[in-house]
């Protein structure tokens, strides 16, 4: 079907350079004309929401207290309501896309901007000013210092243009994109299951070298752990506080806003993929003030503490120069003469280990795994040789699995590219869509899943747009 999608008909110039044609039947309007400056305030029993980069307007989570705790006032009545249809904004973060159209009722920082939209079909409207096309109008519309703190200039913001289609032809687009958008999150879904079978995979394989060894005629003897089962007779049971050197220690808690070269990279939750590497392109960095109480050194490990990563171990490599680590990660650093890095780490990726990780979790608010319930971890300790025999042993077993996880994720993330040129083409009068649209079968709305990498991105972003939320409205 997309193979047969064609350029529009007749087209006109559209007056910007970057756009070049647009559909002759077109109209373009200014957003002075698009969107109306909305204010509603004391609604303080209204859901609180969030607007973020990955998804638009989406539903906090008032269940963690652990995040939520210092950024929510006791008293709401100044927050702004957000009514379903309307379009809000983060006006700090505007120059990365956080803003969309609500499908909820809510309330927001007070330093956000809100608007009623004229002339357009909502749901068009969220698709096309979300789309490539259109984000980079609001960082030219922005100033800032600090590229993290950048604020949107309204007065700026109202020249932006914006292309609109006949209401008929938007109602088509929208239903164009939505079953494309469901096509690709299938893919998606169907990728995600296969990496989580993989990682079942790993895990086990690793278990068995991590708490038997390689010896299959090795004496056992009982660990003493339910969920180690026996060990070699030659091995130990230590905790963890008495594998590493001093305690176990939190991260910063500061916004993820530098981008100095010259200062400590910013180790965050979101900094590392799946298969525990550092991404190329999530470069964040920390003032030296601030970082020096929170560098990290190669062989470190990096224990996630809290929400939908929790468990998550990362090891500090070489090469990364000099970094610091995030509050909602906490550094263990191994003693060498007791155990290898590298053999801990394997450990915490092991199936015994996700055994424990989930009866350690403390259910109360959402799942966490503070310092001290880290530092009873219970860890078996073989010969330090034995250890770096075991590590070689799983980088050879355990590489075909991460050869097909990273193959399963460059899928996704081609998919996702996919998608999203093809919105900016479509939303921008590139392709004509109309005929294509009426052919689609009906489908009934399903929901909308979060992968792995929506989870990390949102999450990470709430937290740093509500400490800056909360220093505007000190400020203020």
């Amino acid at each position: 079907m997309i193979a047969e999608l064609k350029p529009y008909p007749a087209c006109k110039d559209s007056g910007m350079p970057w756009l070049r044609e647009v559909p002759e039947h077109w109209e373009v309007q200014k957003l002075r004309n698009v969107l109306k400056r909305f204010t509603e305030r004391n609604q303080p029993d209204l859901p609180l929401l969030s607007v973020v980069r990955e998804k638009g307007v989406i539903l906090r989570d008032m269940t963690n207290k652990e995040e939520n705790h210092n950024f929510i006032p006791d008293d709401l009545s100044n927050y702004k309501v957000v009514r379903s249809g309307q379009f809000a904004m983060n006006k700090m973060k505007a120059w990365q896309g956080s803003y969309g159209v609500s499908r909820f009722d809510g309330i927001v920082s007070p330093a956000y901007f809100i608007f009623d939209i004229a002339e357009v079909e909502g749901a068009y409207f969220h698709s096309a000013i979300r789309s490539k096309a259109y984000v980079p109008f609001f960082a030219h519309a922005s100033d800032g210092v600090r590229i993290g703190q950048w604020d949107l200039a309204q007065a700026r913001m109202k020249e932006i243009p914006f292309f609109i289609p006949p209401l008929f032809e938007q109602s088509a687009i929208v239903r164009f994109l939505d079953h494309i958008d469901r096509r690709i999150r299938r893919y998606i879904s169907s990728k995600q299951k296969l990496i989580n079978l993989l990682e079942e995979q790993k895990q086990a394989i690793i278990h068995r070298a991590v708490t038997r060894g390689l010896d299959p005629n090795v004496h056992l003897k009982p660990s003493g752990v339910e969920w180690l089962g026996d060990i070699p007779e030659h091995w130990e049971v230590r905790r963890l506080r008495y594998l590493i050197q001093g305690k176990l220690t939190y991260g910063a808690n500061a916004a993820a806003e530098y981008v100095n070269p010259a200062w400590p990279r910013y180790l965050r939750i979101t900094d590392f993929g799946m298969n525990g590497k550092l991404r190329s392109n999530t470069f964040r960095s920390l003032p030296p003030e601030i970082a020096n109480d929170y560098l990290v050194q190669p062989g470190d490990i990096l224990l996630a503490r809290s929400g939908a990563t929790v468990g998550k171990c990362f090891l500090v490599t070489t090469g990364i120069g000099e970094a610091c680590h995030a509050g909602y990660l906490i550094r263990a650093r191994p003693r060498r003469s007791v155990i290898q890095p590298e053999f801990l780490f394997a450990f915490t990726q092991s199936a015994g280990f996700a055994r424990w990780k989930d009866s350690a979790f403390i259910i109360a608010t959402i799942q966490n795994i503070a310092a001290d319930r880290y530092a009873d971890l219970p860890v078996p300790i073989p010969p330090i040789p034995e250890q770096m025999d075991i590590f070689r042993f799983l980088q050879i077993t355990t590489g075909w699995v991460l050869a097909a996880t990273e193959r399963a994720q460059r899928e996704i993330s081609l998919l996702r590219e996919y998608r999203t040129r093809l919105i900016a083409d479509v939303v921008t009068g590139k392709l004509d869509v109309r005929e294509a649209a009426v052919r689609l079968p009906e489908e009934t709305e399903e929901p909308k899943p979060l992968d792995e990498a929506d989870v990390l991105n949102d999450a990470e972003e709430v937290a740093d747009n509500d400490l800056e939320a909360a220093a505007q409205e000190v400020e203020a």
